[in-house]
């Protein structure tokens, strides 16, 4: 299973999606759709459409939400973004870039995991980042792992122009580049990660993201429109997902199989994954981590990132472009350009057990 988060906003389709498509209109109505693709902490959205799980907390709300899963995860935000779906699962990072950095005001549902060492730094001759400078790195360009590896860089004292450069390569390739000898470093995710560290005796994990905790994050995210004058899509999107949380955390074998089955590996194997992802299955934990010091201090991180890789809206002026706002209501970045939102009211209700 492999999460393709390729392109965090490809910069070119970026530019289209701003100047050809609106926000979804915002409106009082009955029919939802959410959009998804695969990767471990996101099973359980096909997994809620295939049990009935959604369809009972919708029937619940006088609603119906139609979970669709999506191949292309690139594709899968490009579209929530043009208006087709009414939520997309997205990271963090592609959230703020696509769909908020195109104008589309966005609120992040839920806030479902972060990865914790599903995300590395691999390499045959550096034992750590600092041993980096001068030499060439392998990575899918402009995307979470080239976030990382710029953390990591960061941590070290180091920058991306300490480098030799970066090699941009597909995940496709990438285990197949590490099996040569000209590539000496790749940064990549799961599964990629295990069967390169299984399959190279020389490999060294010398940074991975349980090193930036909470900075990683997968979420649900639904335009901040459409949920304002819909609060009953929060409330069932938010009762279904706890209810497969809860089966999760208790080891609930039938789902896990499932989720695995449709992430094409088997039970251990998804086992294997959920170990590298610190998963919210607590809705207080994960209102604890929306709320959280931290919270601010990562999407700061994230929008210098997409600001420096000019990859953070068209035509971005600084990294303060997209107001980015929290739950105690303070915003960083644009007050007057607000277009990302944590909003833990449907989450608090699933910790109350009010939904």
């Amino acid at each position: 299973m492999t999460r393709t988060k390729i392109l965090s906003a490809t910069a070119l389709s970026l530019g289209v999606l701003a100047a050809s498509f609106s926000p979804a209109m915002a409106e009082k109505k009955a029919d939802f759709k959410l959009a998804w693709s695969i990767y471990a902490g996101w099973m359980p959205w096909g997994y809620l459409e295939s049990s009935g799980i959604m369809d009972k907390w919708a029937k619940k709300y006088g609603i119906t939400v139609d979970i669709v899963q999506i191949n292309d995860y690139i594709e899968s935000i490009n579209q929530y973004t043009a208006g087709a779906f009414d939520g997309v699962s997205a990271t963090n990072m592609d959230t703020l870039s696509i769909p908020s950095g195109g104008g589309v005001d966005t609120t992040a549902l839920i806030v479902g995991d972060y990865s914790n060492g599903n995300d590395a730094i691999i390499s045959k001759d550096a034992t750590s980042v600092a041993e980096l400078k001068g030499t060439k790195v392998n990575l899918v360009e402009l995307s979470v792992s080239h976030y990382l590896l710029a953390r990591a860089l960061d941590k070290a004292g180091l920058a991306e122009k300490d480098l030799a450069g970066v090699v941009n390569t597909s995940d496709a390739d990438m285990i197949a580049a590490f099996a040569t000898p000209e590539v000496k470093t790749v940064v990549t995710w799961n599964p990629l990660v295990s069967e390169i560290m299984s399959s190279n005796p020389d490999a060294h994990k010398i940074f991975d993201s349980s090193e930036i905790p909470g900075e990683i994050l997968d979420l649900m995210v639904v335009n901040t429109e459409t949920l304002k004058d819909n609060p009953e899509l929060g409330k069932a999107v938010a009762g279904a997902w706890y209810e497969v949380m809860g089966k999760m955390a208790a080891g609930d074998e039938e789902a896990l199989t499932a989720m695995a089955e449709a992430a094409g590996t088997d039970l251990a194997g998804y086992k294997a994954q959920l170990d590298a992802t610190a998963m919210f299955y607590d809705p207080a934990k994960a209102v604890a981590q929306a709320s959280s010091a931290e919270m601010p201090k990562t999407m700061t991180h994230v929008a210098n990132f997409l600001f420096d890789k000019g990859i953070l809206g068209v035509d971005a002026p600084s990294a303060d472009f997209v107001g980015v706002e929290y739950p105690d209501g303070s915003v960083a970045g644009d007050k007057g350009n607000v277009k990302l939102r944590f909003d833990t009211t449907y989450m608090q209700m699933a910790a109350d057990g009010s939904l």
